[in-house]
This record gives structure tokens, C-alpha cells and sequence, in this order.
């Protein structure tokens, strides 16, 4: 594998050495890390006691709670984004797990649908199921043969605007005979598509491939999800999403950089129309050559900055756009449950699409489903020989448990002398019994379908949006920010195109991570890379980056899962 370079111009008279960076999720470190590789300065501030920010767990007895990652984009090699994670040191001596089945689907009446990642299984399954939607089933896996043939030409390393006329010329040229599938897939909705189907059951599983429902997505998500897992490159790594973040906080650390947690930044410091530091909770004041934002990105710009450079496109962004339906990620609900003996016949993820009656037992629920992983298929060296980690999710809103909650949604307090800013807060009475009914809705379903159960859970967690809001701040408790496919995440995506990832008007300021771009913790790591690039060609200097090698590569292996074929 190679080691990309970009050849940059200058656009400032002199090179910037140092670099604050708001954040230590993984857009932060990974901004850190590719800022160290160029031989910047840096220094993270982050408010929470670990790194990883969203991308984390945590540990109840014997067991770890893993909060994160069901799949991994570019955990297995032949495309762009394993470079990315290797350059991080994320995957280095590490197991990577591939399962053959991206999701399972099953309705009420309980059938099941096995969304196989290899197209000729997928189409044998689902021609079983259903023999009358031959040409619809035989459609859909003819497009995810062609997707599984140009991922690896799909660009990571490179922002678009930094491209060089050869090098866009070589990704179009790329493209060109996936010209049609790719016009095709993004111009159909998944939730339209799938009315193509005649039987009940496929026509919704297929909006549940990506374990939820997405109205706003086209087709090409779900076809790009799916190729990755059939190239060995969607799997999950060994330790997990703290395991993760830890594996590129440590990368970031040899390569120099600092970082202090329990760190919470309360205003962005500005002199003259340009970022010269940060000012904490506790009142230090910190500075540097360049501020990059790696944290929430209405936090950063309405709260950090008191909206000052909020003109124009950006805010009509962050002060209307933001608030409209569906432009946000919702967050999620989780129950997380311990169990004391195996279930080795439970498939790794699955789907469940509910009845009324226990859809209106989950608090916030979205769309009646439930998504239930048996998280020790994922990651066994999480909880001890012989139990069961249950992680079961739904996108949730906010607002029935804002309703519910009283006090403060964070609140940060001093401790053994340290201030601390992601401690428990007390929500009352009535949000505990929503929290304790949410969960108890979630047993009983499971009790249901196995058996005994309900009598074999040891330890219990329920997570909520507000949880999401007291350890990472994001807005509304989302996960991954600015939805893509709708205006808001098309808007973002056109600024970084036109201006890069900075405010206008705001000199020596960056936004990285997930705010500043769009999808999930690849695209976090990859919004680093190109910060960090964006920055390199401003200070006119050129890019570099290397792959980690103070551990060996990761191993690979596959774990099958369903119906032997």
C-alpha cells in the first residue's frame, strides 16, 4: 500500500507551527494525528475522561458495554478507506470479523430475510421467498454485482477541491462505466424501491438493511454498505470502539501530540477576525497558530464563536436548515443487557419489525422496529466465557425524553479537586420509569423469542439521547450529524466544496469530524486527512502521510452466519 502525497499552493506568507483541536472523538485525533505526520504542534481539549468520543463503551462488572461500531468501513484492504485506518494505527495487530450477512430481517409472523452480502446467495435466498418478485430480486443484485466491481475505485484519500485535473480525471474515468447505476441509485429512494416488491415482508425488510429505517436515503447507501461487506471491508475489529479510539489515541501520542481530557472549551478566542485560542471551563486560556473544531458543530458555531461568522449559506445552515425534520441523524435508545449463559443460535444482528402493542412500549420510537445484536459474536473478549452481551437499539427522538427529564442535560461539577463534565445528573421520576419501561418492553420481547431469557440477565444499561447529550454534547443526541441526501447534509458538503472545511470571514479556523462532513466514524477519520490537507496547501507545504508499522497488520477472518447454504 502506498503513501499519499498532495502537492499544495500557499496561500499565507508564512508557515503556522501549532494547533488547538476542540475534540477528542475520532475526528479530533485524526486531525491531531495527520497534523503531527506535517509537523504541526497540537494539543487536544477534551471534555469527556476517555478518548473516542461517540465511538466508545464502558465496563459494568465483567462486563463491556460497546456503545459504537456494528460495522466498519474499510476494515479489510483494496480500497482507500483501509489506508486511512492503517495510517491511524487503528487496525494494527488486531482480528478483523467479516460476518456473510449484513443484516437479518424478521417480521412479525416471523419470516426472515437474510441480507446475504455475496449477490448470487442473496438472490437464491430471496428468490425462496418469493417467486413472484424474480425480476425485481434478479434487478436489485445485478446493481450490487456492479457496485461490488467499483468500490474500489471510490475516493477517500483526497478532497475533491484539492484534486489535481489528472487526478479527477482518474476518478471520473473510474466512474464512467457506473455512470448509469450510480444515476439510477441516488435518484430512487430505497423506501420507493422497495414497493417494487409484491411480497409484504420483502417490500419492508428492505428499507431495514442498514439495521433502521432511513426515508431519506437513496438506493446507493444501501448498495455501498453491502459491496464493502462482500470486499471483506465491512467487518468489525477486535477490542471494539473503545478499543478503537484508544488505538489511535496511541498512534497520536508516539507521533508527539498532547492531549488533555477533562478539558471542556467554553469560547473560541478571536482577535481581529482570526482564531488565536481557546478558553476552558476553569478559565485557562490556550493558544495557537491554528483552532480546528473537532466537536459539535451547532455547539462550535453558535456557542464557541456566539454565532458571530454565521453569514449567509452558513446561516441559513445552522439557524434554520438545522431545526427542519430529517436533517439531523435522530439519536438512539439502547438497553444493553448481560446475560449469565450462551445463545448460540441467536444471529449476530438482527432486525425485528414490531406490532403496535410493543412498539408503544419504547419511548421515543421512530419507526416500529428494533434492531437486537448479540454483541459477543462481535466482540467475545468483551464479557466472559460462556454469557451474552444483548445490545437492541432504535432511532429515537429526543424530545418525548426531554419532556419526561427535569434539571439540567449536563452539568459539570468538581470532584477530588478536578472538574469533571460527564457526570450522572438526576432527570427525575418519571424519566427513571420511562428509562425502567423501555427496558423491561425490550425483555419481554426478547423472553419471547428465547426462552429463559428474562431469568439470565445479570447486568442492565439503558441508554437514552440524552445520555448521547451529557458525554458528547452533540446536538439532539445525535450520532452522526448532518443527514446525507437531504439539503442539509448536500448544503455542508457544497461549502467544503467551495470554501473548505473553514467560516468564512474567520481566519486560522477549521471544522473537522463529523460536522464537517457527512456518514459515519470513516468519514470522521477521513475529515481529519483532508483538514489537515486543507491546512498543508494554506501554509503551502506539502501533504504527507504514512502507515503505521510499530504493530503488524490486522488478520482477517469470516464468521458465517444463518441458514447453512
Amino acid at each position: 500500500m502506498t503513501t499519499a502525497t498532495t502537492t499544495t499552493t500557499t496561500t499565507t506568507t508564512t508557515r503556522r507551527k501549532s494547533m488547538i483541536i476542540i475534540g477528542g472523538g475520532l475526528g479530533g485525533l485524526s486531525t491531531g494525528a495527520y497534523a503531527r505526520m506535517n509537523g504541526y504542534s497540537t494539543q487536544v481539549f477534551e471534555m469527556h475522561e476517555i478518548p473516542g468520543g461517540c465511538c466508545t463503551g464502558w465496563g459494568r462488572g465483567d462486563f463491556t458495554f460497546d456503545a459504537c461500531i456494528s460495522w466498519l468501513l474499510g476494515n479489510g484492504p483494496g480500497n482507500e478507506m483501509h489506508q486511512i485506518w492503517l495510517e491511524l494505527g487503528a487496525l494494527q495487530g488486531k482480528e478483523m470479523r467479516h460476518f456473510d450477512v449484513f443484516n437479518t430481517v424478521r417480521g412479525a409472523d416471523g419470516r426472515t430475510v437474510y441480507f446475504y452480502c455475496d449477490p448470487a446467495r442473496l438472490e437464491a435466498h430471496l428468490l425462496s421467498l418469493s417467486p413472484v418478485d424474480a425480476r425485481a430480486i434478479r434487478s436489485f443484485c445485478a446493481g450490487l454485482r456492479k457496485f461490488i466491481a467499483c468500490l474500489p475505485a471510490y475516493p477517500f484519500l483526497t478532497p475533491v477541491p484539492l484534486m489535481s485535473r489528472r487526478e479527477r480525471w482518474r476518478m471520473l474515468a473510474g466512474f464512467l462505466p457506473y455512470f448509469n447505476l450510480f444515476r439510477t441509485s441516488m435518484s430512487v429512494l430505497m423506501t420507493e424501491y422497495s414497493t417494487r416488491f409484491k411480497d409484504p415482508l420483502l417490500r419492508e425488510a428492505f428499507n431495514y438493511i442498514l439495521y433502521e429505517k432511513h426515508p431519506g436515503f437513496p438506493v446507493l447507501p444501501f448498495y455501498f454498505q453491502m459491496a464493502a461487506q462482500a470486499h471483506r471491508s465491512a467487518g468489525v475489529p477486535e477490542g471494539g470502539s473503545l478499543g478503537l479510539a484508544r488505538s489511535i489515541e496511541q498512534r497520536y501520542l508516539r507521533l508527539g501530540g498532547e492531549i488533555t481530557y477533562n478539558a471542556m472549551v467554553e469560547e473560541i478566542l478571536v482577535k481581529d477576525d482570526r482564531a488565536v485560542g481557546v478558553r476552558l471551563s476553569d478559565g485557562q486560556e490556550h493558544y495557537a497558530d491554528i483552532i480546528v473544531s473537532a466537536c459539535d458543530g451547532p455547539t462550535t458555531l453558535l456557542n464557541l464563536l456566539d454565532g458571530r461568522y454565521l453569514q449567509g449559506e452558513y446561516a441559513t445552515l445552522y439557524r434554520e436548515t438545522l431545526h427542519q425534520p430529517g436533517m439531523v441523524f435522530p439519536g438512539y435508545t439502547s438497553v444493553f443487557l448481560g446475560l449469565r449463559r450462551p445463545f448460540p443460535d441467536a444471529d449476530p444482528t438482527t432486525t425485528h419489525l414490531l406490532d403496535e402493542a410493543t412498539a408503544a412500549r419504547l419511548t421515543g420510537i421512530r419507526h416500529p422496529s428494533l434492531n437486537v445484536q448479540f454483541r459477543s459474536r462481535f466482540y467475545p473478549e468483551l464479557s466472559p466465557r460462556d454469557t451474552t452481551v444483548i445490545y437492541a437499539t432504535y432511532f429515537s427522538d429526543t424530545a418525548p425524553w426531554r419532556e419526561l427529564a427535569e434539571g439540567p442535560e449536563r452539568l459539570s461539577r468538581v470532584r477530588r479537586g478536578t472538574e469533571l463534565h460527564t457526570l450522572p445528573v438526576r432527570r427525575g421520576k418519571a424519566y427513571a420509569l420511562a428509562k425502567r419501561g423501555t427496558r423491561d418492553a425490550v425483555v419481554d420481547f426478547l423472553d419471547g423469542l428465547y426462552p429463559g431469557l428474562k431469568d439470565s440477565v445479570v447486568v442492565r444499561d439503558t441508554c437514552t439521547p440524552l445520555t448521547q447529550i451529557r458525554y458528547t454534547g452533540s446536538f439532539e443526541g445525535t450520532f452522526l450529524g448532518w443527514q446525507p441526501f437531504v439539503e442539509s447534509g448536500e448544503a455542508m458538503e457544497e461549502l467544503v466544496k467551495k470554501n473548505g472545511p473553514v467560516l468564512p470571514g474567520l481566519e486560522n479556523f477549521y471544522l473537522s469530524g463529523v460536522w464537517a462532513t457527512t456518514g459515519g466514524l470513516i468519514r470522521a477519520a477521513a475529515a481529519g486527512r483532508q483538514v489537515v490537507q486543507f491546512i498543508c496547501r494554506d501554509d503551502g507545504v506539502d501533504f504527507t502521510a504514512s502507515i503505521d508499522t510499530s504493530a503488524p497488520l490486522p488478520t482477517h477472518v469470516d464468521v458465517p452466519v444463518g441458514p447453512p447454504a
